[in-house]
């Protein structure tokens, strides 16, 4: 996935009521849409060199979009939430992750489940079960490489746990897949110190027959990719 424009550069000044975020750049200091509701543990640290779209719609009323930022390590780390479930729709198309290819329709954000959800992704083919895909942005790192979701207690992913649990014990594939957008994370794991209700759950889920994979983006300001699996914890 190539940005598709050049994307601007500065450095961050703060983040603010959880949608915005200024920035010295181009000699000035401007306000960007942050299109990432969470707490972007270890993404936004003040000084940070941050990465941003310019969008030519003159009815949005901030023109720029927080892209990247890149840690004082040199990680590279996407904090738009929204790329996760298009680097995941690039790779299902162009069939780079082996055990989701050979699918012949993939249809998104289609509703399942008995607590009302939309599945990121539902992968059909004949003679195949359905396959439910429910895609997870990963960027929290706690260094070693270490990467954990969710950042904070998340009922939303518990409740998508649940719905991937219900898919697999009716037969159909059911796959949790952690899209890691940190260049420093090597290895995921559920978030046991900030939601241990939800690592119960994935523990749960895994024993039912729910996959867990985990790939990794190459990420610079001139595109992203994934690339390769990492190992999954649980």
């Amino acid at each position: 996935m190539d940005f598709s424009s050049s994307l601007g550069c500065g450095r961050l000044i703060r983040r603010y009521k959880r949608f915005l975020a200024d920035v010295q750049a181009e000699g000035r200091e401007l306000t960007l849409h942050c299109p990432n509701t969470g707490r972007m543990t270890g993404c936004a640290e003040p000084g940070w060199t941050v990465f941003y779209s310019t969008s030519d719609n003159p009815r949005r009323k901030y023109a720029h979009t927080w892209e990247l930022s890149r840690n004082d390590a040199g990680d590279f780390i996407c904090v738009n939430t929204s790329r996760a479930n298009q680097l995941v729709a690039e790779a299902l198309s162009e069939q780079r992750i082996p055990a989701l290819a050979g699918y012949e329709r993939v249809r998104a954000e289609v509703r399942y489940g008995s607590e009302n959800s939309r599945i990121d992704f539902l992968l059909s083919g004949e003679g195949r079960p359905d396959c439910y895909v429910e895609v997870k942005s990963v960027t929290l790192h706690e260094g070693g490489g270490a990467g954990f979701f969710p950042d904070t207690q998340s009922l939303r992913a518990q409740k998508h746990v649940r719905e991937l649990m219900e898919c697999a014990k009716a037969g159909h594939r059911a796959v949790m897949l952690f899209c890691v957008l940190h260049t420093g994370i090597e290895r995921v794991s559920p978030a046991e110190h900030l939601d241990p209700k939800y690592a119960a759950l994935v523990r749960e889920a895994v024993a039912a027959g729910v996959e867990c994979q985990a790939w990794k983006a190459t990420i610079s300001p001139e595109g992203m990719t994934l690339t390769k699996p990492v190992p999954v914890e649980v």
